[in-house]
């Protein structure tokens, strides 16, 4: 596996992992399943902060993976004469 689709395979994880942790994160305020995540310490304020820690991981690992591919890709294709 290369630099890029390793940079890629973290972005998507870390995103919907994201999405996960800010889900929970709304059903906690909504006083749904909030017995469960009482039950486990986890407050709104923790998910919160997963969430947004997962998006910026997923952004910085898209980034990388988009320079990676740059500088990966000839600039010049030289056609055969």
């Amino acid at each position: 596996m290369g630099h890029f689709a390793r940079l890629q395979l973290i972005a998507r994880v870390t995103y919907y992992v994201g999405w996960i942790a800010l889900l929970c994160g709304g059903l906690l305020h909504l006083n749904i399943a909030r017995n469960l995540f009482l039950a486990i310490n986890v407050s709104k304020r923790n998910l919160f902060e997963v969430g947004v820690m997962c998006f910026l991981i997923c952004i910085a690992s898209e980034l990388r993976a988009r320079d990676v591919a740059g500088r990966e890709m000839p600039s010049v294709v030289k056609k055969a004469a």
